[in-house]
């Protein structure tokens, strides 16, 4: 009896280990931007996306319709969007361009793909991205 509660107490401590590492890891991750894999994609058309792209970069948004922080990341890109000349944001909806989804390698909502003035992907972030850090990425993308 002594052994199965000890084997218990083990595979639950290991569980909440696992568990605290995912969440550090998440927490450390989300939002967070990183280089573009040039093996996922080519450069987006308008026709792609659904709608035009920035003159000088384009935010593209992968949203979902159960998405609570699409909703937040809907807001940071609107505001970045306005605050730099030349700069679309451009949210599609996961489930009705599933293609595109597949395309571009999108694993989870919401996927933020920063895209050049051709269309071509320079950085992608998966959660809410920061503000600042979207601003630097653009800042560098568009020099």
């Amino acid at each position: 009896m002594f052994a199965a509660a000890m084997t218990e107490l083990v595979v639950l401590v290991a569980v909440l280990l696992g568990a605290g590492a995912f969440g550090l890891w998440r927490m450390r991750t989300d939002g967070r931007t990183r280089v573009a894999r040039s093996d996922v994609t080519d450069a987006l058309s308008p026709d792609d996306i659904g709608a035009p792209l920035g003159e000088r970069a384009t935010l593209l948004q992968v949203s979902s319709a159960f998405c609570a922080p699409c909703k937040a990341t809907r807001q940071v890109l609107g505001r970045v969007a306005e605050a730099v000349p030349g700069v679309a944001h451009v949210e599609v909806d996961a489930e009705s361009k599933l293609d595109l989804v597949r395309r571009l390698d999108v694993r989870r909502t919401p996927t933020t793909l920063v895209l050049d003035g051709s269309g071509r992907e320079v950085r992608r972030a998966t959660g809410v991205p920061r503000a600042d850090e979207v601003l630097a990425v653009l800042t560098e993308a568009v020099a």
